[in-house]
């Protein structure tokens, strides 16, 4: 096969760890039709693209899955695509596969987001590690953006004072200080910080904290400290 070089006599054989389909854009049309039955023999559901524009006419950049990319193609090079996917809500991890090996454009293309580097010949056994962990990268994203979403629906159910707390159970600030702050009286705090923990389903106050990280409030919490030590 054209710039394959399959190392491991039973690649063929080999169990993808992740589900999701692998997305090869490469104008070479022997190399890409070459990839491709080789990923689907493998047991990775793999979809070939002449180039970007053809990628980009489809919904698979919304889908799960990963992307191997050529640099230069006809019409938007691969750096470019990379560029209009990073906008996305959820794009893809990107893998470049691609005969151009000089070290500043491998460093832009790391630089710029993507997951690996990979030079033709390419090394399907290195490439079928890479691809796995991309796919687990993409399962992680997602898992993370559902997550996120649930906790803003929870967090939006809180009440004025609930938020109040939150804020100041991420800053660490004790109910007494807390009390004082919002010119209440301490049980109030104790039932807002109990109704909170019960909203958010969270299972201490560490996982109070995380998802506090998770919707953002840990960094504004960390400024508005800066700005009242000043």
């Amino acid at each position: 096969m054209d710039s394959l070089e399959t190392t491991n006599p039973e690649i063929a054989k080999a169990e993808p760890a992740k589900s999701g389909a692998v997305h090869v854009v490469d104008d070479d049309d022997r190399f890409r039709i070459s990839l491709t039955r080789l990923l689907n023999a493998a047991g990775v559901r793999a979809v070939g693209y002449r180039n970007a524009e053809e990628f980009l006419q489809t919904a698979a950049a919304a889908e799960p899955g990963c992307l191997l990319l050529d640099i230069s193609m006809p019409g938007p090079s691969g750096i470019e695509l990379l560029d209009a996917l990073a906008s996305r809500d959820f794009p893809p991890p990107i893998i470049f596969v691609t005969a151009c090996d000089d070290v500043p454009t491998s460093v832009h293309a790391l630089k710029a987001g993507a997951l690996d580097f990979i030079t033709k010949p390419v090394d399907t056994t290195a490439l079928l590690r890479s691809i796995d962990r991309a796919l687990q990268v993409d399962v992680e994203r997602r898992a993370a953006h559902t997550e996120k979403q649930d906790l803003l629906r929870r967090y939006e159910a809180l009440t004025r004072g609930e938020k109040a707390v939150f804020a100041g159970v991420i800053r660490g600030t004790l109910n007494k200080q807390l009390a004082a702050t919002l010119y209440t009286c301490e049980r109030t705090i104790k039932n807002h910080r109990a109704n909170l923990m019960v909203k958010m389903g969270a299972r201490s106050i560490v996982d109070l904290v995380r998802m506090g990280k998770l919707l953002g409030l840990w960094s504004a919490a960390k400024e508005e400290t800066k700005e009242t030590s000043l």
